[in-house]
């Protein structure tokens, strides 16, 4: 089993709140991690019918009977048991009851908001990093493999080939996840619509583009897209914004989680067609945002990451506001250095006062270089740790 980062933080977490609560996309390891890290907790997956009629029907007798050192996965299938589990844990004030866990942030994140408040500390599982690949001695050697294959577990603990995996993925998802949230009628049409998304990742939403290439309405655009944030397929990038200027984009851009998917939906069938494909550097570039996210997620932050674009297309890749100090970031998937790669982090540096050390260029060259007027890191260096 390769270790997942964010052990540290569950084991830690357990400690201080009555309940740890683990979210994230399906078939990211949230149940391979939970139980082999508390194999001595009893497993309660609220799939089981039986069960979740159980808990639904009679939830302080499900409590009763699933009392302490319980994991709860796919808790949001089981929603009356959330303000019992919120009487109970303050009647008995006791650190480490319950584990629960969960696909579809929307759904949790609501019950969560109206009973478990300060009861429960919530951490963000994703798909395994460039970082925990490597350090288990399973990272592609070439950038084609790893952005290819992606970074969903059962590609690498069953080693299935992703055109043998993404197709039955993607119904599952269609069949257990998207039906929970929203009742589609035409599942042939959200998966096209995913598909259309895919040609855009990376780029600033257009609603009224989305559209009229999909023939669907404006609303459903928007609530189809709000469908794949909620359970983690994409990821909304939110443009910087500050009262510096009126004139800076006010639309989002989107990413997809996982570059092997997004591989999937392009059409790509091997990983030769990776480097000469025309959206090469959107896959370069979704990658590097991913495993950004990754990082702060398994460090248990919140992202708080934004891109920079105004009105006379300046525009900067990502802008980290998480530490004291701002970081700008320009992704190129380029192997040469190019101090023009520095151009717009030079002019973003004037305009957000971000000092020129904290201002770096990520690319899929071999060298790493500090200069006077910013840095160049390679990819898999600025992610392993």
């Amino acid at each position: 089993m390769i270790n997942r980062k964010l052990t540290e933080k569950i084991n830690f977490y357990i400690t201080k709140f009555p309940i740890v609560t683990l979210i994230g996309v399906r078939q990211c390891g949230k149940s391979t991690l939970l139980r082999n890290q508390f194999p001595n907790w009893e497993y309660i997956s609220l799939e089981d019918l039986d069960l979740r009629q159980f808990a639904e029907e009679d939830p302080r007798g499900f409590l009763k009977k699933y009392n302490n050192g319980c994991i709860f996965d796919e808790i949001q299938r089981a929603p009356k048991l959330f303000s019992y589990m919120q009487t109970k844990v303050d009647s008995e004030n006791t650190m480490g009851q319950y584990i629960l866990s969960g696909s579809h942030n929307f759904n949790l994140m609501e019950k969560i908001s109206q009973s478990l408040v300060g009861r429960t500390a919530i951490l963000t599982l994703a798909p395994f990093s460039i970082n925990e690949l490597e350090k288990s001695n399973l990272l592609p050697n070439d950038i084609e493999e790893i952005i290819y294959k992606g970074f969903y577990p059962a590609i690498y603990d069953r080693n299935i080939d992703p055109n043998d995996y993404f197709p039955s993925y993607i119904s599952t998802y269609i069949e257990r996840d998207v039906r929970l949230i929203q009742n589609i009628s035409n599942a042939n049409s959200f998966i096209k619509f995913i598909r259309l998304l895919a040609t855009r990742s990376g780029q600033i939403l257009n609603y009224t583009e989305l559209s009229n290439e999909s023939g669907i309405s404006i609303p459903t655009v928007k609530s189809w897209i709000s469908i794949l944030i909620q359970s983690y397929i994409i990821y909304e990038l939110h443009p910087y914004f500050s009262n510096i200027s009126k004139r800076i984009v006010k639309s989002p851009k989107i990413y997809f989680y996982d570059v092997g998917l997004l591989c999937h939906l392009l059409g790509i069938k091997q990983k030769e067609e990776i480097k000469s494909h025309y959206l090469y550097g959107s896959l370069f570039e979704t990658m590097i945002v991913s495993e950004y996210i990754k990082k702060k997620y398994f460090d248990a932050l919140i992202p708080n990451i934004s891109f920079y674009r105004d009105s006379n297309q300046l525009e900067v890749d990502l802008i980290d506001e998480s530490d004291s100090e701002k970081k700008a970031y320009e992704i190129k998937a380029t192997e040469t250095m190019d101090r023009k790669h520095l151009k717009n982090l030079n002019k973003i540096s004037q305009i957000l006062n971000i000092k020129n050390e904290n201002l770096t260029c990520i690319y899929n060259g071999e060298n790493t270089i500090n200069g006077e007027k910013g840095n160049f890191i390679n990819y898999k260096k600025m992610f392993i740790e």
